[in-house]
């Protein structure tokens, strides 16, 4: 919990190497047109509208005893949470939500968008870097073993 100093330390040395992280981005495919969300993401013409999608679905999930494992603001703007609320906004209930990403999926991601597969009855495909996730119902293909 309190390693946020560590955390500071290395991206510093990070910046005074000259190395910089990849941002986050995931793509979603609404009507043949692919729609791209970064980490923290309000370039998008919808920002106001998909943010208030999401935090509609992070209040269900609380209540259906979701806990985010650590800065919970933080969480909540990481790309897959960002296209899966945007896909709520265009998409019927139980419509199927197929989302490609850049980066490993991380583990409160996982558990969260294994909650929402499961609290609102959809079917989400996440394609990480190195497989692809498919959430339906408590389950998770990947079984959740290992790194994620």
């Amino acid at each position: 919990m309190g390693r946020w100093a560590d955390v500071r330390h290395v991206k510093d040395l990070m910046e005074a190497r000259g190395i910089k992280k990849v941002p986050g981005c995931s793509l979603v495919d609404v009507g043949g047109v692919l729609h791209e969300f970064f980490v923290g993401d309000d370039s998008h013409p919808e920002t106001k509208e998909i943010y208030k999608m999401l935090d509609e679905i992070m209040k269900r999930l609380k209540m259906e005893g979701y806990v985010g494992n650590t800065n919970e603001l933080a969480l909540s703007l990481h790309s897959e949470k960002l296209a899966i609320g945007f896909r709520f906004l265009k998409t019927s209930p139980g419509t199927p939500i197929r989302i490609v990403k850049n980066l490993r999926i991380c583990s409160d991601c996982h558990v969260a968008i294994k909650m929402i597969s499961r609290v609102f009855d959809r079917e989400i495909v996440v394609r990480d870097c190195n497989r692809f996730h498919h959430f339906k119902g408590r389950l998770c293909s990947c079984k959740c073993t290992g790194r994620l």
